[in-house]
């Protein structure tokens, strides 16, 4: 027990020291104070994934075609913005594509940066809603543990960012992966407008790849930084290339099963809406219209719920 007690110490007073190396501009900022709100709603969002399949036992699935129509492309709107004033304000900063260390100042552009980094660590919050989705219209086999580890990971991974490295670097990956999400949101518009659109949606399998590419240019984005002595935190940077790297291994392994594997069977196997083959808010994921068991025996076939 004394053991335990002097962890939480010890915690407790790093936690109070990185706060006097934090981004000042930022800590009045919505949820930027403390953690906690960040780790609640993260809490919460595992809580929702124990208790909404359980909660749809039973239940019939929600279409929520309307729903998902307007949140897909929401996302996109979200996110071509944060990219497009990324781009804009870097470039007026004059940043450089290969080292830039973070600037505390109230320079107009730097805080534009931190402002768009601030909406983008918001998006990674509402792509919860990514798994509600998919839990309230039964597609449970798509809350893989790929899915889980991305959503939540990135929510609380990009707190830490925004409140010490709201800028420089950090630009860089937020502005590739928020345009790869432009992209990924509006295949899953595109797909939910019915099945009239899936011969417009043949480009699936090639956001996975660039998904996985999109890995292996932050390792090196990263890396080449830390060769060149780049004067951005160095811990950030290692420990962004140990993530990419626990993502470029779930992604090949997903694309394996999804492309490369021979199914055994492909029987009444047909694509469907939100989130069908592909990504999900930056995981990728193939989602498959089928007969879904639980339990060892066949739903019983049913009216869905309607919005």
């Amino acid at each position: 027990m004394e053991a335990v007690t002097h962890f939480v110490n010890d915690t407790v007073e790093f936690y109070k020291w990185g706060l006097t190396i934090s981004d000042k501009r930022v800590g009045s900022w919505p949820m930027m104070s403390s953690p906690l709100p960040t780790l609640a709603i993260s809490c919460l969002y595992l809580l929702f994934l124990w208790a909404g399949p359980r909660y749809m036992q039973d239940r019939q699935p929600y279409i929520l075609r309307k729903t998902l129509i307007v949140y897909n492309f929401s996302m996109v709107v979200l996110n071509f913005y944060i990219a497009k004033e990324l781009l804009i304000a870097s470039r007026r900063a004059g940043y450089s594509y290969l080292c830039q260390p973070v600037s505390y100042s109230d320079d107009e552009n730097e805080v534009r940066i931190a402002s768009a980094l601030w909406w983008y660590y918001i998006s990674k919050g509402v792509e919860f809603l990514d798994t509600v989705f998919f839990i309230l219209r039964k597609k449970f086999t798509q809350v893989s543990f790929l899915h889980v580890y991305h959503h939540c990971t990135m929510f609380i991974l990009w707190w830490i960012g925004m409140k010490w490295v709201p800028g420089g670097q950090s630009f860089f990956g937020a502005t590739i992966n928020s345009s790869i999400h432009v992209l990924m949101y509006g295949y899953y518009g595109l797909a939910a407008l019915g099945p009239h659109m899936q011969k417009y949606l043949w480009w699936k399998k090639y956001l996975t790849i660039i998904q996985i590419i999109q890995f292996h240019v932050t390792i090196g984005h990263a890396g080449y930084s830390l060769y060149t002595g780049c004067q951005f935190p160095a811990w950030m940077q290692w420990a962004l290339i140990g993530y990419a790297v626990t993502f470029i291994i779930l992604f090949a392994n997903f694309y394996y099963h999804a492309y490369r594997r021979k199914p055994s069977s492909q029987k009444g196997v047909k694509s469907a809406a939100n989130g069908t083959s592909m990504v999900t808010n930056g995981h990728s994921k193939v989602e498959q219209v089928e007969q879904v068991e639980e339990n060892g025996k066949r739903q019983k076939k049913g009216r869905a719920k309607r919005e």
